[in-house]
C-alpha cells in the first residue's frame, strides 16, 4: 500500500495531486503527517509547493465549474480523516475525464463529497445563526463558538457585511484561532491565555463593557416574556436549535 503524507493544508493536498501525476504513482490514501500508519506501508512525503498547487487548480478550473471547485475546499474544512483521499480521487477523475464529473452522483467519490459539502455548509449556517457577541471593555464585540467543522473561513464574509460598522472577533475555541475585524480588514488572531469559560462562552467580568451584563439580562427577560408556554415543543426546538449550541446562547444561560 502506498500512502502520501502531506502537511494537512489544502495547498499540500493539491501538491500531492501534482506529484502523483508526475511520478505516475497514485496512492491508496492521502494522510496528514503524524498519522499512525499500518505496518508495511510504503510512504511518500509531499512537500507543499504553491506553484504546483496553482497548476493543479488551474487544470481543475478548466474541468469543473467555479462552484464545484469551491466545493472541494469546503469539504477539506470538514477535517474528516477520509476526506483528503476523497478529494484526491475526485480531482484525479476530474482531470482525466473528458467531461465534467461534478453531477455524476453514480460515482461513489462524487456522492460522498456532496454529502460532506452539505454537512459543512450547514454547520457554517449554524455559526451565522447562533453566534452571540459580548461587548468588551475596549469596545470590541467578541463571540466564541465551537463548530464541528472548521467553518470560520466560510462565515467571514457574512460577518464583515453584517457587522461592518463595529470591531469584532469571532473565535473558534476548539481550534484556537479567530477572525478579527478592525473596520477595514479581517485577520487571523490567536490568544494564548484567553480568559473565557468553556462551559458558557462568557468572558471574565473584568473584560466586559460596564453595561454588557445588564444588556444580557434584558435579552434574557425579553426572550422569556415572548415565549408562549403552551406552544413549547422541546423536540422541535432541539431540531432547529441543536443542544450543543445552547451553552453559547445568552438566552439559554
Amino acid at each position: 500500500m502506498l500512502y502520501f503524507l502531506y502537511d494537512n493544508t489544502f495547498e499540500g493536498l493539491l501538491t500531492s495531486v501534482f506529484d502523483a501525476f508526475f511520478r505516475k504513482q497514485f496512492p491508496e490514501k492521502i494522510v496528514a503527517e503524524g498519522t499512525q500508519l499500518p505496518l508495511f506501508t510504503e510512504t511518500f512525503k509531499v512537500i507543499t509547493d504553491t506553484e504546483k498547487a496553482e497548476r493543479v487548480l488551474t487544470g481543475l478550473q478548466k474541468k469543473l465549474s467555479k462552484s464545484a471547485t469551491q466545493m472541494l475546499f469546503v469539504c477539506f474544512l470538514s477535517e474528516m480523516e477520509e476526506v483528503p483521499t476523497l478529494i484526491f480521487n475526485y480531482i484525479r477523475k476530474a482531470l482525466l475525464s473528458e467531461k465534467s464529473i461534478e453531477l455524476n452522483f453514480a460515482d461513489d467519490d462524487v456522492l460522498k463529497l456532496s454529502k460532506v459539502y452539505k454537512k459543512v455548509q450547514w454547520e457554517a449556517e449554524h455559526m451565522r445563526q447562533f453566534v452571540r457577541f459580548q461587548k468588551t471593555a475596549d469596545g470590541v464585540f467578541f463571540a466564541i463558538f465551537e463548530p464541528m467543522y472548521n467553518v470560520l473561513p466560510l462565515a467571514s464574509e457574512y460577518f464583515e457585511e453584517r457587522f461592518a460598522d463595529q470591531q469584532w472577533i469571532v473565535y473558534d475555541i476548539k481550534r484556537g484561532y479567530g477572525l478579527y475585524y478592525d473596520l477595514e480588514k479581517t485577520e487571523i488572531v490567536r490568544f494564548e491565555n484567553l480568559q473565557v469559560s468553556h462551559k458558557t462562552g462568557q468572558l471574565s467580568p473584568d473584560k466586559l463593557d460596564e453595561y454588557e451584563l445588564a444588556f444580557q439580562q434584558l435579552w434574557k427577560d425579553y426572550f422569556k416574556s415572548v415565549t408562549i408556554k403552551e406552544r413549547i415543543n422541546p423536540k422541535l426546538h432541539r431540531q432547529h436549535l441543536p443542544k450543543r449550541f445552547w451553552k453559547y446562547l445568552t438566552e439559554k444561560s
